[in-house]
């Protein structure tokens, strides 16, 4: 029976990785994601706070700062994202624009002071919900690669049976839904008014889902057609933890800087759903269609809708964040975080990934990233800046692929509450291949615009 369920698992990832479906490499690099979702204030100056604290959203970063907070406070956060994506296939341009809303923050820091004469003056707890990652996007594709794949027709009785190698059209619709969403807890203390030090725990629940359609238009060279349609999707949920842990330290009262370091984050059960089973010779749902023909091959007629469950282990990499600020008195401040991440130390288990976990080790890397953020404020009226950068994990990325951006916003403190609004625009490219199993045929390539509108609420308690 052992053997059987071996047998099955490794079977089930040798077909999802000839797919036009997300393979498990890629589905690692995508869970290890993260969108920097936070208060309007945190994305409104690129998310540099590692230094500073101060912030309900600093706790993702280095959770030493929730003890720079004054008072206790709540904050929650909505954003509406615009995402443009631009596919060319074989010469041929196709936007896609897509628009979403989303509570993506929502969370609270308890301050307490010291009822004793102590060097730790004051400590805080903080709590803190956000969206890690939003999944929700889509993209269609469409062009001619010259290379027919789909070239038979399963119930053609001519004899020899025709061959439908000449190739019109692709077309190629991905649909992406779901989220990867973040629950932190953290505590942190103050030392003679210098050093802060503080420590998380952080929960994650992932939802994915995957459908992909792909069509094509095929022909005889005798004027017979063939109009095939492949159907493939994949549900993937799954939990997770991490730790992280910092600290700031006040060298001067202009200048602090800082130093924290996240876990992995080990998701110890994720189950996936999938219709990638090979069903009649086909990897998912397929319809096909031909001019000489009345009858329609469909392998899923009569309700013959065959799927697997698999269940599976992913370590994404660990996370270390230096940074340092400048504090100008009340007027302002300038904050830089330096960042790193080793995708290499990836891991998928509980069946034989050996092929994917070689492709972390030999193909991706160390990849920094940087975020510098400003603040200035007129009385009560704070106006806000940021640059960020992430370098793409593959060796073999363009720079093109890296994720580059800046943002701007402002704020209004009323006394009793404040109110934030952020506007970020960040930019990358990628490749997506639907035809992994056809080296000779092209990836599909995408320039992508995400533009970001986030307003927040801080009340104190």
């Amino acid at each position: 029976m052992k053997k059987l369920i071996t047998f099955l698992i490794l079977f089930a990832v040798t077909l999802t990785s000839f797919s036009q479906s997300l393979g498990y490499q890629d589905l690692a690099l995508l869970f290890s994601e993260n969108d920097a979702n936070g208060t309007a204030r945190f994305t409104s100056m690129s998310g540099a706070f590692g230094a500073l604290g101060g912030d309900i959203s600093s706790i993702n970063i280095n959770p030493a700062g929730i003890a720079v907070f004054n008072n206790s406070a709540f904050s929650g956060s909505f954003n509406s994202r615009n995402t443009d994506i631009i596919s060319n296939y074989y010469g041929t341009s196709r936007n896609n624009q897509n628009q979403f809303l989303n509570l993506t923050q929502a969370g609270a820091v308890l301050v307490f002071r010291s009822a004793y004469n102590s060097e730790w003056e004051k400590f805080a707890i903080g709590f803190n919900y956000r969206m890690k990652k939003d999944y929700n996007n889509g993209f269609s594709a469409v062009g001619n690669s010259g290379i027919a794949t789909f070239r038979d027709f399963p119930l053609d009785n001519n004899t020899p049976t025709i061959d439908y190698n000449v190739a019109e059209e692709q077309r190629f619709r991905n649909n992406y839904t779901g989220e990867l969403n973040e629950v932190s807890v953290a505590f942190s203390a103050v030392h003679q008014n210098k050093l802060y030090v503080g420590g998380g725990l952080n929960f994650y629940d992932l939802n994915f889902r995957q459908r992909a359609t792909l069509t094509e238009f095929n022909n005889d060279g005798n004027g017979n057609t063939l109009d095939a349609n492949l159907y493939q999707e994949n549900f993937v949920t799954g939990a997770g933890v991490s730790l992280n842990a910092g600290f700031i330290y006040k060298a001067s009262k202009n200048f602090r800087f800082g130093l924290s370091y996240q876990t992995p984050t080990w998701f110890t059960e994720v189950l996936e759903e999938s219709n990638i089973v090979n069903n009649e010779g086909y990897m998912g749902d397929t319809e096909i269609v031909v001019s000489n023909d009345n009858v329609i091959y469909d392998n899923t007629a009569g309700g013959n809708f065959p799927s697997q469950n698999f269940i599976y282990r992913l370590k994404t990499p660990s996370k270390l964040t230096a940074s340092a600020a400048l504090i100008f008195g009340k007027s302002g401040l300038l904050s830089v975080d330096y960042s790193n991440k080793n995708f290499t130390n990836m891991n998928l288990s509980d069946a034989d990934f050996s092929g994917e976990n070689q492709f972390f080790q030999n193909e991706l890397r160390n990849a920094y990233a940087l975020n510098i953020g400003s603040e200035w404020r007129f009385d009560r009226f704070s106006v806000r800046g940021g640059y960020k950068f992430e370098q793409d994990p593959l060796k073999t990325a363009l720079d093109s692929d890296n994720l580059e951006g800046y943002s701007f916003g402002g704020g209004y403190n009323f006394g009793n509450f404040k109110i934030d609004f952020s506007y970020s625009n960040h930019n990358s490219t990628a490749f997506y291949n639907s035809y992994p199993q056809f080296p000779e045929v092209n990836s599909t390539e995408l320039a992508i615009s995400n533009k970001v509108f986030t307003g927040t609420v801080t009340i104190n308690l």
